[in-house]
């Protein structure tokens, strides 16, 4: 049986070109996770928010397509706190949790399966190299609590991240994100350091870090990913 996710979310999953490259969202490589017959819709899109995706009609496009038994994964946060941008910015404990409702309800009026996967952890280390105090803190904290309040499984893909990144320090977590000591690539000169975005390790990693968290939620989910144990089968 042929199961459909759709991944509503930003830059950090969105599928990339060789305009990009070589950033890579979480999304692109994820299929490696799945097992055969399950499908990864990819609306990510960079830079946007829950507002922003809802108010150009990406929701709207998940909405026409989205099948009773489908999965709609919701992964927002990092634009969601541009306080800067009113057509991105949205507060925690108000429209950002009642948007990611609008998202679930999306999802169960056709039968389909939201989940909810907090942002990943920016890449922000002290001049002690000690990973900073986050910006996502009270975001995560409202997704959690529209996850409870819904009774919508969430995969604490922060939390990880936060723990990935300690483990491997400053200087080894470069190669997961567009963080260059050199340029050797034309779009990022020497000295380019984007600690948010992706290169295709980070992305792997964190695919595979989801593709964990489904397995611990059992069930439908964990039925997604590949077995382990049929490595080199």
């Amino acid at each position: 049986m042929i199961k459909k996710i759709y991944w509503a979310a930003d830059s950090t999953v969105q599928n990339n070109t060789v305009l990009t490259y070589p950033q890579t969202g979480i999304g692109q490589v994820f299929p490696m996770y799945v097992k055969e017959g399950v499908f990864v819709l990819n609306h990510a899109k960079n830079g946007r928010s829950t507002k922003s995706f809802i108010d150009e009609g990406r929701l709207d496009a998940i909405d026409r397509e989205i099948k009773e038994g489908d999965f709609l994964f919701i992964q927002f946060g990092h634009n969601d706190e541009k306080t800067e941008d009113p057509t991105r910015y949205t507060e925690p404990f108000s429209t950002y949790s009642d948007n990611l409702e609008t998202y679930i309800g999306v999802a169960r009026k056709h039968g389909a399966y939201p989940v909810l996967i907090t942002p990943i952890e920016r890449r922000h280390f002290d001049e002690n190299k000690e990973l900073m105090q986050s910006m996502h803190t009270d975001y995560v904290a409202a997704m959690k609590q529209v996850a409870e309040k819904n009774d919508v499984p969430l995969i604490d893909l922060f939390t990880m991240s936060r723990a990935a990144l300690e483990k491997a320090g400053e200087k080894e977590s470069r190669k997961w994100h567009m963080f260059f000591d050199t340029g050797i690539y034309e779009n990022y000169p020497e000295g380019k350091q984007d600690n948010t975005h992706l290169r295709y390790d980070g992305a792997f990693m964190y695919a595979g870090l989801i593709a964990e968290g489904l397995r611990a939620l059992g069930g439908i989910y964990a039925e997604l990913i590949v077995d382990e144990t049929d490595r080199g089968k």
